[in-house]
Parts: C-alpha cells; sequence; structure tokens
C-alpha cells in the first residue's frame, strides 16, 4: 500500500515528526526548484547572496541537531558537474554547518555499485518516502511505501552510498570549489 503526499505542509511535516535520523539519496544532475532560482542565477553570475529560502531549511537542520537528531544526505553526480551541480556543493556547505552531513558520489561509481536511479528520503529507516519528478525536474510529491521488503532494500542502498560516498569539503576540494 502506498500513500502520495503533495508538497507542502503535509511533505515539511515529516522532517519534524522523526526521532533519529534522516536521509536522503539525491540522483539528479538538476532540480528545477523554483524558490532557488535567484541564488542560483547569482551564484552562476559570481554575485554574493544570502540565499533567503535556505533559511527555513538551516533553523531546522540546527534545531535538529541540537536536540540529536541526525540529517544526512548523499548525492549522486556525474563529473564534469552540471552548474547545478557545482551549486549544490557550493550550498552543502552552509547546510554541513547547520548540521547535515552531505556527501557526494560519482555516477560511475553509483552505476558500479546498482545504487538506484530514483530519490527518496528515509525517516528513521522505517518509513520510505520515493520522491517523483516531471521530465522538467520539477518536484511533484512523494510516495510513502510501506513495503518492508522495499524499505529494507533502500536501508541497504543508503548504507552502500555512504560506504561510497566522498565528505562535501573533500569533494568540493577534488572539483576546485
Amino acid at each position: 500500500m502506498t500513500r502520495l503526499i503533495q508538497p507542502g505542509a503535509e511533505f515539511r511535516q515529516l522532517f519534524h515528526e522523526f526521532e533519529h535520523t534522516v536521509y536522503r539519496l539525491e540522483t539528479r544532475n538538476d532540480y528545477d526548484a523554483s524558490y532557488e532560482q535567484d541564488s542560483f542565477q547569482r551564484y552562476l553570475a559570481g554575485d554574493p547572496d544570502d540565499m533567503p529560502w535556505m533559511q527555513s531549511w538551516l533553523d531546522l537542520l540546527r534545531d535538529a541537531a541540537s536536540h540529536g537528531r541526525r540529517f544526512t544526505r548523499v548525492r549522486i553526480v556525474t563529473v564534469p558537474l552540471t552548474d547545478y551541480s557545482r551549486f549544490g556543493v557550493w550550498c552543502a556547505r552552509l547546510m554541513n554547518e547547520a548540521g547535515e552531513d552531505i556527501r557526494y558520489v560519482t555516477r560511475d561509481v553509483a552505476v558500479a555499485e546498482e545504487l538506484p536511479t530514483h530519490d527518496y528520503w528515509l525517516f528513521d529507516s522505517r518509513k520510505l518516502v520515493r520522491m517523483h519528478f516531471d521530465d522538467s525536474n520539477h518536484f511533484l510529491g512523494g510516495e510513502v511505501i510501506e513495503d518492508d521488503a522495499e524499505i529494507v532494500q533502500h536501508n541497504y542502498w543508503r548504507d552502500a552510498a555512504w560506504h561510497h560516498a566522498i565528505e562535501r569539503d573533500d569533494f568540493a576540494a577534488q572539483q576546485g570549489i
């Protein structure tokens, strides 16, 4: 049985309900999130930006970290990086400083390790939300998957991705960001 969650308040609530850990696997080289477009354009132009769209996320990360709750993320990226992926690596330093541990796996390693090609969130290793996007990389919503075998498989993928992942600062240095 699955249940769909639309972007917005119901989806955001998931990040306030978990007890211990949240994990995200990102598999796309580009995402179309309208709220970050101004910052992305400023990044490309080399202009300073305080990234107002990210502040509520950073607050959430700091609050979770202060209560011993952990956010982790692995991004699968194609090298050479797209402009958007470079922007993501740049942004990740702020997220890491706020308490989220973001790491990177190159696409060739992900393929060799048979990691999935879809994005997902895993809450407390037991609630799986598979992300859905349209052909333009715009987020459509999440599918809550309750099948135990599928949840176990996604936990395995989390562990395999984490094993091969490179810490953000080391990856940024490798990529010259």
